[in-house]
């Protein structure tokens, strides 16, 4: 059975394929209605991920939008990912992904860290029992 991604590979793998379109936006050369809302091809991050776009968008659509979309102070909805900003389809809110990649990315290191030193104790436990035993 095929694993689905993650969270973290799917907002990952986005992040490492339009940084860089990301960054390069001219205000005066524009190739997109907006700065932060960066267009994806979802076939492409699916494929990447070697699964079905309709999983990627499922994903971005009705999971990560409605966890991480809220509407603002004056009423206006800020969208994580919106199907459309002007004339861009399919649209994620790049500010906002960097922000929650790299808090996924901390939870991910801590959780390895943690499970790392479990590993370590449990092995010198198991050296001491051992130890105490058989001397």
């Amino acid at each position: 059975m095929k694993r689905a991604p993650t969270d973290h590979d799917l907002l990952n793998a986005i992040y490492e394929r339009y940084y860089d379109e990301f960054a390069a936006y001219d205000e005066q050369a524009a190739t997109r209605s907006s700065k932060i809302y960066v267009p994806i091809d979802i076939d492409v991050i699916a494929g990447e991920l070697k699964v079905d776009s309709d999983i990627v968008f499922g994903r971005l659509y009705y999971h990560l939008e409605n966890r991480y979309g809220y509407k603002d102070d004056d009423g206006s909805m800020v969208h994580f990912f919106a199907m459309r900003v002007g004339g861009d389809r399919h649209c994620i809110n790049f500010p906002y992904l960097s922000s929650v990649l790299a808090g996924l990315r901390d939870e991910n290191r801590k959780y390895r860290l943690a499970t790392g030193i479990a590993i370590i104790s449990l092995f010198l436990s198991t050296i001491s029992l051992g130890l105490s035993i058989f001397l």
